[in-house]
């Protein structure tokens, strides 16, 4: 079998595994309403490993932006041995784990129920988990589910569940109804940037990346970071924008390249810490809705994303040329992207 080819059915295979994650949460939408309506709670607390890990702190951010209740991410680890550092009064827990088999994960439910009495909700890609079956309500994508280990699909499913969550405890019938472009966003997409995600894959000019991203896009800029590393094992790290400037940017030099998952918020002095960058020697890399963000300043290279939606909305769109960056850079680099240095698909202690 070729190297990578999981993988890269994985990574193509998006829109249509988000058309059927979308079709699955419309099905469970009128459940999930009724849920919601009954459940007592005032905080919420978002918790997973690894990829899910930083999912969760996009779906944390996006919770506390829209659904107006306190929300912050943990990892499961930390719910599970140290829950006092977690909890404050009455919390819904939402769970996420590709397989619902982690173990943190179930330690970390099994924790919450010991100290609180509040709902729980999973996300998973398997419905007969242990996970899906010790929640309270399980939101399901099955359609995401990979031989690959390095999450690229499920990611971005799962994103789509969370982000109607979200949309759902806000009571925006109009966020729920607009999730439903992203696939046809992403189809644009991908044919609009074409080979770039390859060509710079492939350029041995970088020795290292970082990835910027504020908001509801840092999470995003941390799994970037982490794919890069899993497939390809490269050095990346990851940061909020304004922070890079307090000692990383010392990093920066002519083999570094620097990627900016632009907000609408915070888009101007996002676009200055880039400017910035490349003053120093970098190669920049910008994602942005729209590319009249550069009206006065070029990065070397943009994706506009043209999804009509806002920052709060458009998240898994971010990802996915950056899955497409780190497989061909795996490959560059004689690595399989299937299988990942020293990693398995599912952390079991």
């Amino acid at each position: 079998m070729s190297r990578g080819l999981n993988t890269w059915k994985e990574i193509i295979t998006q829109p249509e595994t988000w058309r059927r994650t979308l079709a699955s949460f419309d099905a469970s939408h009128p459940a999930l309403a009724d849920f919601l309506e009954g459940a007592d709670f005032d905080h919420i607390v978002v918790v997973g490993c690894g990829s899910t890990h930083y999912l969760a702190q996009t779906a944390a951010a996006t919770l506390a932006h829209c659904a107006g209740r306190p929300a912050r991410a943990a990892p499961a680890s930390e719910l599970w041995l140290f829950p006092e550092t977690c909890l404050n009064g009455k919390t819904l827990l939402l769970t996420i784990s590709r397989s619902g088999t982690t173990t943190e994960t179930l330690r970390a439910l099994e924790q919450f129920r010991k100290v609180n009495h509040g709902p729980v909700v999973a996300i998973t890609c398997y419905p007969e988990s242990a996970l899906a079956q010790q929640a309270d309500f399980a939101l399901l994508a099955p359609d995401a589910q990979e031989e690959s280990i390095a999450q690229t699909r499920s990611f971005t499913s799962m994103t789509l569940l969370a982000l109607g969550l979200a949309a759902l405890l806000a009571r925006d019938e109009g966020m729920v109804k607009r999730l439903q472009r992203l696939p046809a966003a992403l189809e644009d997409l991908v044919g609009r940037m074409g080979d770039l995600p390859r060509r710079l894959g492939e350029d041995e000019g970088f020795e290292r990346l970082f990835f910027l991203g504020g908001g509801p896009l840092y999470g995003l800029a941390c799994e970037a970071m982490l794919k890069t590393k899993e497939m390809s094992l490269s050095q990346a790290e990851a940061y909020h924008p304004l922070e890079f400037r307090h000692g990383p940017m010392s990093m920066v030099n002519g083999r570094t390249l620097v990627v900016g998952f632009l907000s609408d918020t915070g888009l101007a002095e996002e676009v200055r810490v880039l400017r910035d960058m490349q003053n120093l020697g970098a190669r920049v890399l910008a994602f942005a809705e729209d590319a009249a963000a550069f009206s006065d300043w070029r990065p070397d290279y943009t994706v506009e994303l043209r999804s009509g939606l806002s920052e709060w909305e458009r998240g898994p769109l971010y990802l996915v040329p950056i899955q497409h960056l780190a497989y061909h850079r795996a490959l560059m680099k004689g690595l399989d992207p299937d299988r990942p240095t020293h990693l398995t698909a599912v952390v079991e202690l």
